[in-house]
């Protein structure tokens, strides 16, 4: 993740604005911190899927992993 990747989601969360409502501030870093959280999980599937060797394992294996991950997007963390 870059620097211009994470200014992103912090805007996308709300982290942009120059005030946040204090009855806001929790539900706006929650917001933040799950774009990240989705963020990473895509990577770790992505780099799991750039190991797989056809042929071989590691196809099922790391797709499942893959797999595995992206089923946590979906996930409360």
């Amino acid at each position: 993740m870059n620097k211009d990747e994470i200014i992103a989601m912090a805007t996308e969360a709300g982290l942009n604005s120059y005030r946040i409502a204090p009855g806001e501030a929790l539900a706006v870093w929650e917001r933040f911190a799950a774009l990240v959280a989705a963020k990473e999980r895509e990577e770790c599937a992505q780099v799991c899927e750039s190991r797989v060797t056809p042929g071989t394992g590691s196809v099922a294996i790391l797709g499942g992993a893959a797999d595995a991950i992206r089923a946590r997007l979906g996930e409360k963390t």
